[in-house]
């Protein structure tokens, strides 16, 4: 009998931010595994939340779908680059979770706004560490996504020279940049209150603000900062026990990143499953004229998700002959969304907004095919699984985590992520040839579900508990 059969376990969840407030797809995905894990376990999550309505370091315990929540405020109130990824004063609020908590167990999802300092603080307890592999935050300061956007560039290795000029054109510069000129007001309430409104009725005007904040309240940044943070990378890759990785993509990307193979698995989410949508077949529908193809992008409306990949390509296709709907909220990065909507003027293209999570099958329902143009080295995207799910064959750039989910030609296609013309050329394909969708279709493949995974990730906190020579044992060679 292990452990986890003898009492239920304290888990405490990780994670850089959550929800409500914050519906991307590691968020989404921790709620849903810590959701079934609490059927048999007490489950907490950790989380930050950037917010200039409410003080630096404040800290909320609330319960979101019967998940008790403690919220850290991280306004990135940086006295340097280094408290970008070891805040003093939320490294002191995590350590006080920690003591409240009392987890037997840590699962990281995001160091992201928390700090690197977490895996050594729980170890310190006693605490074992297990983490999943979302992104690359832990070695890109700029996000994670290992996009230069401004050179649109993807790194394909970490260049800290191009790391130095990527930062402070980054969305995280722009935080702590705000973050800087409250705390160098004396007055973070008064500003904070004003930005969070004025980001709410007017977001390009907060844009312009953050821009001018970058200017006034700047963190001076070298190579060797970059080069640091790198070394407090390699350290939390000592401290934490096991990393769990989506895909086998993610997974040799970490190993060349250089974390030892013996501490990784590869396993990929698990997913509440979605009730597939009533469909039949698309055709003419009896009016002898082809029904135009209904495209579909679901996801968070940000620059390295390549939505403008998706509408310049679908610029070539005659507008009678499809229409794309994107589903998002247009307000978190509202300076792309202005861009996007110029791109689009003039084409069958409808902005659908924010949905709830209940609705997601819904959102299925309305698309024929899902496009994911991603430029930065995808993990295992959950849009992908949520397609196959509902009987949705997808078209996808081939990069990172996505090739490993999609077989082309069979459950869906792909195309290079950089070139608009060759994935005009793919929806082009399957407006002339419809029956093509449903075929595709028929070949999507099981998904696993979200009860599934929480057992596994029982097995995995109770290998992790008995010890190293345990994990060993079940690692994946890659």
């Amino acid at each position: 009998m292990t452990r986890c059969d003898n009492r239920p376990l304290r888990i405490l969840h990780a994670i850089h931010d959550f929800l409500p407030r914050h519906q991307a797809g590691s968020e989404i995905y921790a709620c849903e595994l810590g959701r079934a894990l609490a059927a048999r376990h007490d489950v907490t999550v950790l989380c930050a939340d950037h917010d200039l309505s409410r003080r630096h370091g404040h800290v909320t315990w609330r319960v979101h779908e019967g998940l008790p929540v403690i919220e850290i405020v991280n306004n990135w109130a940086c006295a340097s680059f280094e408290d970008t990824y070891r805040p003093p004063l939320i490294r002191d609020r995590i350590a006080h979770a920690l003591r409240a908590v009392q987890p037997d167990i840590l699962h990281v999802h995001n160091l992201l706004n928390l700090s690197f300092d977490l895996p050594a603080l729980a170890r310190s307890h006693g605490i074992p560490v297990v983490a999943t592999l979302h992104d690359y935050t832990l070695v890109c300061p700029s996000g994670g996504q290992r996009i230069h956007r401004a050179e649109h560039h993807l790194c394909d290795v970490i260049d800290t020279e191009r790391c130095a000029r990527c930062f402070p054109q980054s969305p995280v510069y722009a935080h702590v940049s705000l973050g800087r000129l409250a705390a160098a007001t004396h007055a973070p309430g008064p500003i904070g209150r004003a930005a969070a409104t004025t980001a709410r009725r007017l977001p390009g005007l907060a844009s312009l603000l953050g821009r001018a904040a970058r200017r006034v309240a700047a963190v001076p940044l070298t190579r060797s900062d970059i080069d640091a943070r790198l070394a407090a990378a390699r350290r939390v890759f000592d401290e934490v026990d096991l990393f769990v990785a989506p895909s086998p993509s993610v997974a040799a990307e970490f190993q060349r990143l250089g974390l030892d193979a013996a501490k990784i698995r590869v396993s990929d989410y698990g997913f509440v499953p979605l009730v597939r949508p009533s469909q039949g077949t698309r055709g003419n529908g009896g009016t002898g004229q082809r029904a135009a193809l209904r495209i579909g992008y679901v996801g968070t409306l940000v620059w390295h998700k390549g939505l403008h990949v998706l509408i310049d390509a679908v610029r070539g296709l005659s507008p009678t002959a499809y229409e794309l709907k994107i589903f998002g909220d247009p307000n978190v990065f509202p300076e792309y969304t202005a861009d996007l909507r110029r791109r689009a003027a003039g084409l069958p293209v409808r902005f659908m907004g924010a949905f709830g999570r209940d609705r997601t099958a819904n959102v299925y329902a309305e698309i024929d095919v899902l496009v994911v143009p991603s430029l930065w080295l995808e993990n295992s995207p959950l849009v992908i699984h949520e397609a196959f799910m509902a009987g949705i064959p997808v078209v996808a750039a081939r990069i990172g985590g996505i090739a490993d989910l999609v077989e082309d030609g069979r459950t869906g296609l792909l195309y290079d992520p950089t070139s608009p013309a060759d994935l005009e050329a793919v929806l082009r394909s399957l407006i002339e040839k419809p029956a093509r969708v449903d075929e595709l279709a028929r070949h999507a493949p099981r998904v696993k579900s979200i009860v599934e995974d929480a057992r596994e990730w029982e097995e995995t906190y109770a290998a992790v508990l008995k010890g190293r020579d345990a994990i060993s044992n079940r690692s994946v060679r890659l």
